[in-house]
């Protein structure tokens, strides 16, 4: 028997073809897609519009995702919950909700089973990289947490792809993605309250401001001179930073959107008043903003967070040549909920148990 496809694998036309080829009339491929999407229904059971001989050959040939939660932690405020994945391959995944005071809700969801772009300071970066995630497994993260928060009156107000991977790498399923997030049939996110982070691959960049989609833009930048950079960054030595700016130059002229630029203080590194001076040169009269973030600690790097004055006093450097900024709140740290660390404290014990 071969292997049952995955429903959010399937695009609109895909799945009517589907459904047509088990002579279906059209409106079977809607009545699905609304079940998946607007109900965001469990099992086909629920499908209760659906003929049973339908449901039970959906049952039979096809599935309601693939990942299989294997973990979770909330944080003490009852603010940020982290979920551990398993794919079918035996991958493992995260995503994040995060709960605001203003009524967002965020999922932070990943585009890759690891990562290949070696950042020092980050978990996933530290743990190499295994494979690219279809755009059925990105999506189905978002839907996830959508279903968890509407059984509790709720809805998810926005979508970061920000949790393991560099979703310009995976280019193709990461734009279905975006495309399924925030299709009115689909989820119905809007395109401004989905956002892309980026390590800053300058050719996708570029692609991305063509794409015509309003999806925000945030660049992990971290350092104001390529020296800097290439330490905590590897990717630099390819997409040094004159040509990063370059890449938001153009997505700013092409989309009029402005640019989140991520910039993680660590102690007595990145985050000393002569940095805030470069960086505040740097990014002087560009439609941005600054998001400061300090450290978020993990086992494989020895950095440690900056202290409220550092802190303040980079942020004054930056301000005096006009950039704005804000300091993060930092969400989760009881639980570990930087990208990549309950996957490798779940590593971590299962090698001391064997």
């Amino acid at each position: 028997m071969s292997e049952r496809c995955n429903l959010y694998e399937l695009g609109e036309e895909e799945l009517r073809a589907l459904l047509s080829k088990w002579g279906q009339p059209a409106y079977r491929a809607r009545q699905v897609a609304e079940w998946l999407y607007r109900h965001k229904v469990s099992s086909f059971d629920q499908m209760t519009n659906l003929p049973a001989p339908l449901r039970d050959r959906l049952e039979a040939e096809t599935r309601l995702g693939t990942i299989e939660q294997v973990g979770e932690r909330l944080s003490s405020d009852g603010q940020t919950v982290k979920r551990l994945y398993k794919l079918p391959d035996g991958q493992l995944i995260e995503s994040v909700l995060m709960e605001y005071d203003d009524g967002r809700r965020t999922a932070c969801i990943s585009t890759q089973a690891g990562c290949a772009m070696g950042c020092v300071f980050c978990a996933t970066g530290q743990m190499g990289f295994a494979r690219h995630l279809t755009d059925g497994e990105i999506v189905e993260q978002a839907i996830l947490f959508a279903r968890l928060l509407e059984s509790e009156g709720d809805r998810l107000s926005n979508v970061v792809l920000m949790g393991m991977g560099e979703p310009l790498h995976n280019y193709d399923n990461t734009m279905k993605a975006i495309r399924r997030l925030n299709d009115p049939k689909g989820l119905n996110i809007g395109q401004r309250h989905i956002t892309l982070s980026t390590v800053g691959l300058v050719p996708a960049i570029r692609q991305f401001a063509d794409e015509g989609i309003q999806a925000g833009l945030a660049i992990s930048l971290h350092a104001a001179t390529d020296a800097e950079r290439s330490k905590l960054l590897p990717i630099n030595e390819r997409y040094p930073i004159a040509d990063v700016i370059d890449a938001v130059r153009y997505y700013i002229q092409k989309t009029g959107r402005r640019v989140t630029f991520e910039w993680a203080l660590i102690r007595g590194e990145n985050d000393t008043v002569e940095q805030g001076r470069l960086l505040g040169f740097l990014l002087k009269g560009l439609l941005c903003h600054v998001n400061l973030i300090p450290l978020n600690p993990t086992a494989g790097y020895d950095g440690a967070p900056s202290d409220p004055d550092r802190v303040a006093a980079f942020q004054a450097a930056l301000g005096a040549h006009g950039v704005s900024s804000t300091v993060r709140v930092r969400r989760g740290i009881d639980i570990q909920a930087g990208c990549g660390q309950l996957k490798a404290d779940l590593l971590k014990r299962k090698k001391r148990s064997a």
